[in-house]
């Protein structure tokens, strides 16, 4: 899931956050990413491009979930060094109309997460199917793993949207979040905005070059060798693309999409248009490998170039994360406060 060199504050003063959402000049919009690996050329053109668009009509809050990070086993250094990277990379791709900011740097995403975990069951977030998924074969679990959808409703009504896109593996978690939206509403008081789920415009979902049936994932191996590292340097991404699978067709129609029979080729060609080039006149999968090289160098090098100066401006990406945590935090904390006051605190 286009972050810029420059933190825009919003067109006018924050409003108290009390009144009513269509008192805002723009829709606000939230989206967050955990930092558990590289981000990959999946990320750039199946999240952070559409975050970057979402920009020019919405006031958008765009977050590094580091505390979902902590619900399975995990090494401190890498996290912290995910997050350095992440933080200077999202400004390397665009987000400059965003509020940029760190989760755990907003306490009231933890703060609100256990008076929603007051009006939570153990019966379903037990049913969540991400749970049962990383749960299957373990002997245990840590708690977080359980109880992170309720933090995840947390983070949305907070900011107190109207409309949550949502793609399919993330529907259930947003049904919750209304559900707990509700509850607490029926129970205590009219605090949160019950947001509405809607379906995002289909982005260019990218596959992995060595098992084109499996998305193009971030929190694999570092070498994966069918995953395209947004820093990949042009000669790692020529080799990745060389390697990538295809199939031992030859004929003339070789080179066409068909996702059933022909994954691997429909994944380049998905790749291909996604960057900008075309597939006109090509029939052969050598000359389809040299085209999807160009074309993806060619995208990913002006963020390349730009992140080499992000990062070696630490000062500047502290201050903008520092002060987008700050503008999150006072829109945030009204809500909170309205939470505390209606639960009896």
């Amino acid at each position: 899931m286009t972050r810029t060199d420059q933190l825009c504050q919003p067109d006018q003063p924050d409003q108290p956050d009390h009144l009513a959402p269509a008192h805002r000049t723009r829709p606000r919009a939230l989206s967050l990413l955990k930092p558990t690996g590289h981000l990959t050329l999946g990320n750039y053109l199946g999240a952070l491009r559409p975050m970057a668009a979402t920009q020019e009509h919405a006031d958008c809050f765009f977050g590094l979930a580091d505390l979902h990070s902590l619900t399975i086993p995990h090494d401190a250094a890498r996290l912290r060094s995910l997050v350095a990277e992440q933080a200077a990379t999202l400004i390397a791709v665009g987000l400059d109309a965003a509020t940029l900011f760190v989760q755990s740097h907003v306490p009231t995403h933890s703060q609100l997460a256990y008076l929603l975990e007051c009006v939570a069951t153990t019966g379903e977030l037990g049913r969540m199917i991400q749970f049962k998924e990383k749960g299957r074969g373990v002997e245990s679990t840590r708690a977080s793993l359980l109880t992170y959808p309720v933090l995840m409703a947390a983070d949305i009504l907070l900011y107190r949207p109207e409309q949550v896109p949502v793609g399919d593996d993330q529907r259930q978690h947003v049904e919750l979040t209304r559900d707990l939206a509700v509850r607490f509403n029926a129970t205590y008081g009219q605090v949160f905005t019950v947001p509405e789920i809607t379906t995002p415009p289909v982005a260019a979902r990218v596959m992995d070059l060595a098992e084109p049936t499996s998305k193009m994932g971030k929190s694999g191996a570092a070498d994966g060798p069918g995953v395209i590292r947004l820093l990949d340097p042009p000669d790692v991404v020529r080799r990745k693309v060389a390697r990538a699978v295809t199939d031992s067709d030859t004929g003339p129609d070789a080179v066409r999409r068909d996702r059933a029979e022909k994954p691997g080729v429909t994944n380049l060609l998905d790749i291909l248009e996604a960057c900008g080039g075309s597939a006109e006149g090509l029939t052969t999968y050598g000359a389809l490998k040299r085209a999807v090289t160009d074309a993806v160098v060619a995208e990913l090098d002006p963020v390349q170039k730009r992140y080499a100066e992000v990062a070696a401006e630490r000062a500047y990406v502290t201050e903008t994360y520092a002060r987008g945590a700050e503008r999150a935090r006072s829109v945030t904390q009204p809500v909170l406060a309205a939470a505390y006051a209606a639960i009896g605190l």
